[in-house]
């Protein structure tokens, strides 16, 4: 379903709410009116916004954004307003940030092979979800700064394609992915998250850009990254079949990674591995996880992936010293992308499951990247194409998947606002069309949907990794 149509009719109820939200500040001081006045006025704009430039991706976002802010703030508003006010500006809040959801349903271009989205209530809604948090994404995300970062990335970019194409990496990209050595005896704590016992494991990475490669000496000097970390979920008793589950964009804390995953543990009777990625969780640089991970700094990107592998066959090995039977791979979303890869240059998988991946990281940054800046700087040389060439060397896209074809699985949304679906449906193609499980919902959804949990369930008995149910 794509209408890249002139106008569309839900704006109105975005206006609607903007003009709902100033009524209410009739009466009310300028600086009691003000934070009400902002919030309608926004609503105003993000509907004239769909009216006359529709297709716009940050308008949908903002608009999601600040249907939460006025949910929020409709709050004390209703301690001061009463109670009718309360509700109009409650509902009308939630009815404008619904309406982000709408609108966007309907300017996705649909990918060929993709179920098309029917945008009833709830997906909608799901669908809103997604555009919420691209729109803290967006509102939180500074770019780069005009201090020549700019040229100093685009250099790195040209010297990074011409040391690969000398060395042919370009055409054999498997080559860049050095053999680690084997983890023997890391250090392992105690510890406790989502009512569980859990072990936490920190090594040292050992991970180190090839000499000469730009970035190098940046990327060492990331101390946090130095170190690998990874949390286990391990059942006493006979050794069990084990998977590794890897993280998604922010994610990598204990507390929200081993609530995510523990389902392996609890109810299928695996040992779960849990490894952090770079720039995430314990690992991070900033106050955000994830920061540096996906961005205009792409040679960090480059050397995040490279170390991801890394660190993740150094801890299957630490894996297969404790007897494991056999082992999978499951990834969402960030973690699909990195567990795709990862299946490619590890030997000794018997699964691995890509869930909502992202498979072109140059794309994402075309389509989520604030369009200004990357205009200003595709004009400094930036160039997507050049970028998406020297990402082959870390692409689950150019690596060929080492699981056999009956062990790979893949789950996505058809609505997707994070990972257009057509990320997924190359990885599909590139892996020879395994088996699949399309759902009606969005990025965030997928923990609520029934097929996709059936999905990985029957792939991890179809393998051997857990017993049938039947």
């Amino acid at each position: 379903m794509f209408e890249q149509a002139r106008w569309s009719k839900w704006a109105w109820i975005e206006i609607g709410a903007g003009f709902v939200w100033f009524s209410a500040s009739a009466g009310l001081g300028i600086v009691a009116s003000f934070p009400i006045l902002a919030v309608g006025s926004i609503f105003l704009a993000a509907g004239v916004s769909h009216l006359l430039w529709p297709g716009d991706l940050r308008v949908s976002k903002f608009g999601a954004l600040i249907g939460l802010v006025g949910a929020l703030l409709s709050i004390p508003y209703g301690f001061i307003l009463g109670f009718a006010p309360f509700l109009a500006l409650l509902f009308t809040s939630l009815a404008a940030g619904w309406t982000a959801g709408r609108i966007a349903i309907h300017l996705e271009p649909h990918t060929q092979g993709v179920p098309t989205p029917v945008p009833t209530f709830a997906l909608t809604a799901k669908v809103a979800v997604d555009e919420l948090i691209l729109g803290f994404e967006q509102f939180e995300s500074s770019g780069f700064s005009l201090d020549g970062s700019v040229e100093r990335v685009v250099e790195e970019i040209d010297e990074t394609y011409a040391r690969f194409d000398q060395d042919g990496l370009l055409e054999k990209p498997e080559a860049y992915h050095q053999v680690p050595h084997e983890l023997v005896e890391p250090e392992i704590r105690q510890g406790e998250a989502s009512g569980h016992r859990i072990e936490i494991l920190r090594f040292e990475s050992g991970y180190q850009p090839p000499e000469g490669e730009p970035g190098r000496e940046r990327w060492l000097n990331y101390t946090p990254c130095r170190d690998g970390w990874a949390y286990v979920l391990r059942h006493s008793g006979a050794p069990r079949p084990w998977i590794i589950c890897t993280n998604g964009y922010r994610m990598g804390y204990k507390s929200i990674d081993v609530g995510l995953f523990k389902r392996f543990y609890e109810s299928k009777g695996l040992n779960v591995l849990i490894p952090v990625l770079p720039l995430h969780g314990p690992r991070s640089l900033g106050r955000h996880s994830g920061s540096g991970f996906l961005g205009f700094d792409i040679i960090d990107t480059l050397h995040a992936e490279a170390q991801s592998v890394w660190d993740m066959r150094r801890l299957l090995s630490w894996v297969q010293s404790q007897g494991a039977p056999r082992v999978g791979a499951f990834g969402l979303s960030l973690g699909g992308y990195t567990t795709a890869l990862f299946a490619s240059v590890a030997d000794e998988l018997d699964c691995v499951i890509a869930g909502i991946p992202l498979t072109d990281i140059a794309r994402l940054i075309a389509r989520h990247g604030h369009s200004h800046q990357v205009r200003y700087a595709e004009h400094l040389g930036f160039d997507l194409e050049r970028i998406q060439t020297i990402l082959r060397v870390v692409s689950p896209l150019a690596l060929s998947p080492k699981v056999p074809k009956p062990g790979r699985m893949i789950f996505a949304a058809n609505a997707d606002r994070l990972v257009p679906p057509d990320q997924v449906m190359d990885l599909w193609n590139h892996w020879q069309k395994p088996k699949i499980v399309w759902y009606a919902g969005s990025h965030i959804s997928f923990m609520g949907e029934r097929e996709v949990w059936q999905g990985v369930d029957r792939t991890l008995q179809e393998v051997g990794l857990v017993a049938d149910s039947d």
